[in-house]
């Protein structure tokens, strides 16, 4: 793997090229953007003292065992100067960061976001990722010692990998990958620190000899961007990189930052997603699109699902939309048979189905003939414990005809409270 930049016809843009084969040969990305930002990323780390803004890596999944760790493996060891936080005290870090700022890596990030309890200590590290952005913030504190200020530098490239959205102030000012889950046939090569490392170590060292001389160039830059203000920031080492690369990669990083950046805000969201898919998924069944009063309608009525914790009336629109969106999942105006609506379309689900949630269970052999199969799929909900599944689902269908499709009208449980 190793590439020796004094080669005969090497490039720039083949030493990207293989610091892109090396991503995809240990971790399956969400898309080619995704690569490409995370290649353009990694490759700006190694040009530091050139740039204005140092861009964070947001490495984020829904859920577990999505790759990011894997990634954030594979980013410390083609990045320049890793240093990873694990048991670092912030006054440590504060002191490593000098004028070649080394790039800090923090897993499980979500947790020094906490509030309460299990967030407290973090607030001088949280404070420098969110000031290191821009040049010229430090951090001031007092020295007791020789009594006197204290100016701390903060400026260092960031990867963070952790479950769900980071804060905004750090989303914000970084390059988003939504990481997924593994789906049935994709593989990768395993990864093992002791013998692959060192052949991505080589890597990161072609990749600083060929930007370090190119430092004076590289500050000068001022790249056509074709987004503005905090993704401008955000985006230029990255796209100054991909035009000092030539060859297709300043076509590819403007792509990249167009697909990147163009994702709706997300909201927090905090558990039971993978639950909701699940009752999505049953409430969907035989459907190719619902509309969100029905769906809120079936997902509320359960009486044994928990989304009476999300408040007095469960979940609400609002609610529900914010977690869809983490699986990149949205509502859509439709044209159902009765009406023009607001609503879920079945094929926006079906990765995120395939990738986060057990195989289906199979439905009831043979729906009523004068109920209509959508109707009944839309009420069917498959008991934990998978006991009497099959009456569950028959009492389900008698209470279709206790909605009349109003969505706060409630069904009439007392059939199925009483034979349950």
């Amino acid at each position: 793997m190793t590439v020796q930049p004094e080669g005969p016809g090497l490039t720039g843009a083949t030493l990207l090229d293989a610091l892109r084969a090396a991503l995809t040969r240990y971790v399956i990305l969400p898309s080619d953007d995704a690569t490409t930002g995370v290649v353009l990323w990694i490759a700006a780390s190694h040009a530091q003292p050139a740039w204005a803004h140092a861009p964070r890596l947001v490495i984020r999944a829904p859920e577990k065992r999505c790759g990011k760790s894997r990634l954030l493996d594979v980013v410390e060891a083609t990045c320049h100067r890793p240093l990873i936080t694990v048991n670092a005290t912030s006054a440590a870090i504060y002191r490593s960061i000098n004028e070649d700022p080394p790039t800090l890596l923090v897993d499980e990030a979500d947790t020094i976001f906490t509030a309460g309890k299990a967030g407290e200590g973090n607030e001088d590290l949280r404070g420098l990722l969110n000031a290191g952005h821009q040049r010229n913030r430090p951090a001031i504190r007092w020295d007791h010692v020789n009594r006197q200020l204290d100016e701390c530098p903060t400026f260092a490239m960031a990867a963070l990998a952790g479950i769900g959205a980071m804060p905004d102030t750090i989303e914000d000012r970084a390059v988003v990958i939504h990481m997924r889950r593994r789906a049935p046939g994709e593989t990768v090569a395993p990864y093992r620190h002791r013998r692959d490392r060192p052949a991505l170590r080589d890597l990161a060292a072609d990749l600083e000899a060929w930007l370090r001389p190119g430092l004076a160039v590289l500050e000068k830059a001022e790249p056509a961007m074709p987004v503005e203000d905090r993704a401008a920031d955000t985006w230029e080492p990255l796209i100054a990189v991909a035009d000092h690369a030539a060859g297709p990669w300043p076509d590819l990083a403007r792509r990249a930052v167009l697909a990147l950046t163009s994702n709706p805000g997300d909201a927090d969201t905090t558990s039971l997603r993978t639950r909701l898919l699940i009752d999505c998924r049953t409430a969907m069944t035989g459907l190719d699109a619902i509309p969100t009063a029905r769906l809120l309608h079936a997902l509320n009525t359960d009486p044994e699902a928990p989304w009476s914790e999300s408040g007095p009336a469960g979940l609400t629109s609002h609610r529900l939309g914010a977690m869809l969106r983490e699986y990149g999942i949205q509502s859509a105006n439709h044209r159902f048979p009765d009406s023009q609506a607001k609503g879920y379309l079945r094929a926006a689900f079906t990765d995120a189905w395939q990738r986060y949630c057990p195989p289906e269970p199979t439905p009831p052999d043979e729906a009523p003939p004068d109920v209509e199969p959508g109707r009944i799929a839309a009420l069917v909900r498959i008991d934990p414990s998978h006991r009497n599944q099959a009456s569950r689902a028959d009492l389900r269908r008698d209470a279709w005809d206790g909605w009349d499709g109003t969505p706060d009208e409630p069904f009439d449980h007392g059939h199925t409270a009483a034979t349950a």
